[in-house]
């Protein structure tokens, strides 16, 4: 295989101005344009910015084949960029479900929850971006040799990364408790007393209320965090949760390019607004997601765990995470037929 130079990012700056320039134009596109006036979200409008963000996401898959691979007569870095985005995508659906409770609980108008979650998945871009970063750093500084792990095939000594061993661990425990999970409960979650209500409560008095868009207001002189606030802190907290079961995920994908992961990862969660209003009223169609997060969570751990002893190509995970959500999906969506059939009936 044609070997990659280790700086074959920082030979192409322009890569990444384009990615930040992309990103940028499209949040500002989506809120100072077709998002300026809070108003309900159509299904029409949620399908169409969910194709859109796909397409993106896809377009600089391509960008990043023509500029990282072609040259080296490989898809190296293309498979590793789609695996990454499909595994977070897939673990991102269970923010969907948290963001039907947080916005069941605070009664939040259909026509504000577009903002709560612009402004939630945009504090994401920056917290990823430090999670990514940091760890890819710190996996460069946590590599040993230990004498029992003898040798590979060409007599060097074979390596253990400690932190990729560990996120292995905790991956299985995540896959096994995702399978043991039953679906979310959308009716009866009490978030009052949630780390992020706390933290608001702490540092703010919170209205009643709501006064339009507004996260916060003056009342008498005091200034006031609304509900609309509060969502938004909880939203961002459990952002921070989830990123504990997602970004050692995708670390198995490429542990040493923080570009591949970040660019991957923040295309997958961008859409997730779109597909919030898409599916809001559709999480049936996942009923049964929480068994192939279960199996994708497992694959990855015991990847990592194996990993000084056997290396997973990019396109072969990319085949299996790809296979495991399509027959979950499925599954899930002939649990649904055959639910319809029986109230029919």
């Amino acid at each position: 295989m044609n070997q990659i130079p280790d700086d074959h990012i920082i030979n192409h700056p322009w890569l990444i101005a384009g990615f930040a320039v992309t990103v940028l134009f499209m949040l500002l596109l989506d809120l100072g344009v077709f998002n300026k006036k809070s108003h309900t979200i159509s299904n029409k409008e949620a399908l169409n910015w969910t194709i859109l963000w796909i397409a993106l996401s896809m377009i600089f898959s391509g960008v990043v084949w023509w500029v990282l691979d072609k040259p080296y007569g490989i898809t190296d870095n293309f498979s590793k960029y789609q695996a990454a985005y499909w595994i977070e995508k897939a673990l991102s659906v269970d923010n969907l479900f948290v963001f039907v409770l947080v916005f069941k609980f605070f009664k939040i108008p259909k026509e504000y929850q577009h903002k709560v979650l612009f402004w939630g998945i945009l504090g994401a871009l920056i917290f990823r971006a430090v999670f990514i970063f940091a760890g890819v750093e710190l996996i460069k500084h946590t590599f040993v040799t230990l004498p029992f792990l003898g040798v590979d095939a060409l007599g060097n000594p074979r390596e253990l990364n400690i932190i990729l061993f560990i996120f292995g661990l905790f991956l299985l425990f995540a896959g096994f408790k995702s399978a043991k999970s039953d679906e979310p409960d959308t009716e009866d979650a009490n978030l009052s007393k949630s780390f992020g209500v706390r933290l608001v409560h702490k540092f703010f008095k919170v209205s009643k209320g709501f006064d339009k868009d507004n996260f916060f207001i003056v009342e008498n002189g005091v200034k006031m965090a609304t509900p609309l606030f509060l969502a938004l802190a909880v939203i961002e907290i459990t952002d921070l949760v989830f990123a504990v079961d997602s970004i050692p995920a995708i670390f198995a994908i490429a542990p040493d390019d923080p570009f591949i992961l970040y660019t991957s990862n923040i295309f997958a969660i961008l859409g997730l607004r779109s597909m919030y209003f898409l599916l809001a009223n559709s999480m049936d169609l996942f009923s049964k997601l929480h068994y192939g997060l279960a199996v994708i969570l497992s694959f990855i751990g015991v990847k990592m765990i194996i990993m000084p002893f056997y290396h997973f190509e990019p396109t072969h995970s990319l085949l299996i995470i790809g296979g495991v959500l399509t027959l979950t999906i499925l599954w899930s969506l002939l649990v649904r037929k055959k639910n319809i059939k029986i109230k029919t009936s």
